[in-house]
């Protein structure tokens, strides 16, 4: 927004409003996952619960830009 690229905001737009998208909150269950990633694989918090909710929601792939976290065991994980 801030350099004017509406044609990049419209896209980011049409990505997240496509189905199936889910918005979960953090559960307890969330919560304990993402402290076993954080403890076994040393994921920093953050990672730990954007990798933990993609696993509890059961959720087909993880985008990132992170290539650290294709490390993370049972989720397919696509580096972009």
């Amino acid at each position: 927004m801030r350099a004017g690229q509406v044609e990049l905001l419209n896209r980011y737009d049409g990505f997240f409003s496509r189905r199936p998208f889910v918005f979960a909150e953090i559960s307890a269950a969330i919560v304990e996952r993402a402290t076993e990633l954080r403890a076994t694989h040393g994921f920093k918090t953050p990672d730990a619960i954007h990798l933990a909710t993609a696993m509890v929601e059961n959720a087909d792939a993880v985008l990132t830009g992170d290539a650290a976290l294709a490390r993370c065991p049972g989720l397919r994980v696509d580096v972009i």
